[in-house]
């Protein structure tokens, strides 16, 4: 796994063997089995469910169970093996997966003739996914969604793996005949299986183990390794690290901004920024970002951040604002605010509730006439528009993003030269050779700012801003028309981590943009949080909210990302009442995660005994591990409250994870933001006026325009906690 500590790798090695020696048991065999299919109308248990992802399963045929103790000990009872399946509600290969194997009924009997079913959405419960992910990780050597986990009644995993199709196919064995193999092997060598998997087990937990005991010195020289490891896998051309796929990792890109910032004359350090704002630039102009309705997508399937993985994540959209934002700050270039508002006014507008939380996600897949898309020879956009109400409806990843040439010039008319070459839109579609398995978009384009303005400009013999307000007129007639296809499915779960990270885009935007529209967003997510998802009493945070609050209690990231939106909050509306509340969360946080013996916080708080490990996360990926953000919580309101037990805590928390640093410092880019600010000289802007005052709000804009990542503002006469006005050394 990337960032794992050489302990970690020592026990993959060991998960392999143990692995190896399971699947063994599950040897190739011909099987002759009576399969009686179920009855052709279904509803299952998964109905009584919120979750999008369960009520998305609460038809198939397949007889799921949610993760609880009904399914387990049902499990025991018959003595049969689980089958876990765990995905979310707008991932692609769930829903082919689906399609293909969890709505057939030969496939369903033989899973509820042979298993208890279980289905788990991952963003309901992270610590169900953790857990069964770094058991497939360890022994395949990949991991996604979605997952399938094969369990013992008590819960222990024995084989796993991804997506399997429904028959031989991509070089693997098609589901049935991996279901009728481990059931063989179960009925003839289950107690061999239970031993090892009670093996497999206990060496994740000793890998755990292991990496809080392990001890290593950070020091500075991190940061350089750290800048190394990210310039030899640079795209120099294109932006990004590494080859394709490529994702849009904004914690990468926060550790190269922050070590610009240490020295921002050197070479290296002018390298870093280079880095970040090449990556920003390719993604802002590629067709991963939505050059109509605003947002990112998931990731690019190709090199070019041209073909997108369609589906539009929340917490992408909230840390890719800030990035931008970071950028427009550093260089004061407007191409990153306007990216940076594109992105906050797509959430405003089609990702919040009513009540001001913001929703989890939006589909990769969307339905489309069958007609308009399948048949070539009905391609205008009024076939599109009639055939969304006549025509049978039938999904198709990003078909409400993806255009022909015909419909854009019919739909743009004198304007749809400059359009089709700006964003390199093609007769016969414009994907790159190799991007399109599926044969999905032939034909059809992303669109892709494939010259810039200024080249357009110069081709068109125009100048730049009548092209600007030429592509901006055309834009609005493509959202218009777009506005009519049927939307992709929208997750309107409302989880807490996911909302903390927009809160913190919103107030940080209203800082930098001087924007209220921006602010209020945040304060109403902000109050939204509270009065829905956090518990008085108990002081407890929930995890999410969908038609009334879920029983599931919030997890470490919950906290870590709701109390960094709370304290960025305050610093942009001064409001006592968001560091009050954030105190007050890090307070329960420190209660149920903190690891007081080894530093650093567990994804979990141990309360569930049906999973059977806890762990700390030690890899910002797309979202940033749980710790890494609470360290420079830990740091922030130790400055703001003079509290030198925080700011040690907030060290031990980084020093947690020195193994991985030591090893690996590319894993955990968050954590090194945590780390620059503890070691550097961050210092506090007290700005002692009235904020509706004119003064005081020309200090504040003055401070927002620059990038100052070590300091923090605070207004003293507005506050009830204790402030620090010294440089801290």
């Amino acid at each position: 796994m990337a960032g794992s500590s050489g302990h970690g790798r020592v026990a993959t090695r060991h998960f392999r063997f143990l692995f190896l020696g399971l699947m063994c048991l599950v040897t190739p065999i011909d099987i002759v089995a009576e399969v009686s299919p179920a009855h052709a109308e279904h509803t299952n248990r998964l109905a009584r469910e919120k979750s999008p992802y369960l009520l998305q399963h609460a038809h198939n045929p397949v007889d799921w169970y949610s993760w609880g103790e009904e399914a387990f000990a049902k499990a025991r009872r018959e003595n049969k093996p689980i089958f876990l399946s765990v995905g979310y509600s707008t991932c692609h290969w769930c829903h082919v997966m689906a399609h293909e194997s969890f709505e057939n009924e030969e496939t369903a009997a033989i899973m509820n003739r042979e298993f208890v079913n279980i289905k788990v959405d991952r963003e309901e419960r992270p610590d169900v996914d953790r857990v069964y992910m770094t058991f497939v990780q360890a022994t395949t050597g990949g991991g996604g969604w979605p997952m399938s986990v094969w369990l013992t009644p008590d819960l222990k995993p024995f084989v796993g793996g991804t997506y399997f199709p429904p028959e031989d196919r991509y070089g693997q064995p098609g589901f049935k005949k991996v279901l009728e193999r481990i059931a063989a092997a179960w009925k003839r060598d289950h107690e061999k299986i239970v031993d090892q998997s009670s093996k497999i087990v206990s060496a994740l937990r000793e890998s755990q183990a292991a990496q809080s005991a392990a001890s290593a010195k950070i020091d500075s020289q991190v940061f350089e390794k750290a800048y190394e490891q990210f310039a030899r896998t640079f795209d120099e051309k294109e932006g990004g690290f590494g080859g394709a796929p490529k994702f849009p990792r904004p914690v990468a890109l926060n550790f190269l901004s922050r070590f610009y910032a240490r020295d921002p004359k050197s070479e290296v350090g002018k390298h870093a920024l280079e880095m970040d704002l090449v990556t920003l630039g390719k993604m802002a102009a590629g067709g991963m970002h939505d050059h109509l309705g605003g947002g990112f997508h998931r990731y690019s399937v190709d090199r070019y951040w041209h073909v997108p993985h369609f589906e539009k994540m929340l917490y992408d959209q909230a840390q890719l604002a800030i990035t931008y934002l970071d950028a427009f700050q550093i260089t004061q270039d407007r191409q990153y605010e306007s990216v940076a508002r594109d992105i906050l006014d797509y959430v405003a507008r089609d990702m919040t509730s009513k009540e001001g939380g913001f929703f989890s996600a939006e589909d990769a897949d969307s339905p489309i006439p069958v007609a308009a898309v399948y048949d070539r020879r009905s391609e205008s956009p009024q076939s599109l528009e009639v055939g969304a109400h006549r025509a049978p409806l039938q999904k198709s990843e990003g078909a409400f993003y993806v255009w022909t040439k015909k419909e854009i010039d019919a739909a743009l008319g004198d304007a749809a030269e400059i359009f089709d070459f700006h964003y390199g839109v093609q007769p016969h579609g414009n994907a790159p050779e190799g991007s399109d398995p599926q044969d999905e978009f032939r034909d059809r384009n992303i669109l892709i700012e494939r010259h810039p303005i200024a080249e357009t400009a110069k081709h068109f013999k125009k100048s730049e801003n009548e092209v600007q307000q030429s592509l901006a007129r055309s834009r609005e007639k493509l959202l218009l028309i777009r506005a009519k296809r049927p939307r992709p499915h929208l997750d309107d779960k409302i989880i807490s981590a996911w909302n903390g990270l927009m809160i913190s885009a919103f107030a940080r935007a209203a800082q930098v943009l001087d924007e209220p529209r921006y602010l209020e967003a945040a304060t109403r997510a902000a109050r939204f949080l509270r009065t829905r998802l956090f518990e008085e009493k108990s002081k407890l945070l929930y995890r999410n909210y969908r038609e009334g609050r879920s029983g599931i209690e919030g997890f470490a990231d919950d906290y870590a990302f709701v109390i960094q939106g709370l304290v960025d909050l305050y610093e942009a509306s001064f409001d006592v009442e968001w560091l009050k509340f954030a105190v007050e969360l890090e307070a329960t946080q420190d209660r149920l995660f903190l690891d007081e013996k080894s530093g650093g916080y567990f994804s979990t708080s141990g309360k569930e005994s049906s999973v059977p490990l806890r762990m700390k996360d030690d890899n910002d990926s797309a979202e940033p591990a749980a710790s890494s953000i609470a360290a420079l919580n830990l740091l922030r309101l130790a400055q703001f409250r003079n509290d030198k037990q925080l700011e040690e805590r907030a060290r031990k928390t980084i020093d947690a994870f020195a193994p991985t640093l030591s090893h690996f410092a590319s894993a955990m880019p968050q954590m090194l933001v945590a780390l620059d600010y503890s070691l550097g000289k961050p210092r506090q802007i007290v700005i002692a006026g009235k904020p509706d005052d004119p003064g005081t709000k020309a200090l504040l804009e003055e401070v927002h325009r620059h990038f100052l990542p070590r300091w923090s503002t605070a207004n003293p006469p507005r506050t009830s906690v204790k402030i620090s006005h010294a440089k801290r050394q």
